[in-house]
């Protein structure tokens, strides 16, 4: 069995907590489906979603351009960058 190293401990645990599943909103379960998924997979989702939809803004692509849906995710604001919405997201997750 191998030893674990200094700090490593910490990563595992980590690393499960951002497996963990979780519940999404009624407004963010419009785009990635009500049943609890981990952080991961609403991510994919969402992209899934964002690309199909082609909500990435043309000039430049770390914009997201909200439609119907994302407005409410977005708390009415019509565009966001992709690392303004990853905290946005995490707003809508329980």
């Amino acid at each position: 069995m191998a030893t674990e190293k200094k700090g490593e401990k910490g990563k595992v645990a980590a690393g499960k907590a951002f497996m963990k599943e979780m519940k999404p909103s009624p407004e963010l379960a419009k785009i990635v489906g009500d049943k609890p998924l981990p952080r991961t997979e609403v991510t994919k989702k969402l992209w899934e979603y964002i690309k199909k939809n082609k909500l990435q803004d043309e000039k430049n692509k770390r914009n997201i351009n909200a439609d119907a849906n994302l407005l409410a995710v977005f708390g009415g604001r019509k565009q966001v960058s992709m690392f303004e919405m990853t905290k946005l997201i995490n707003q809508h997750l329980s």
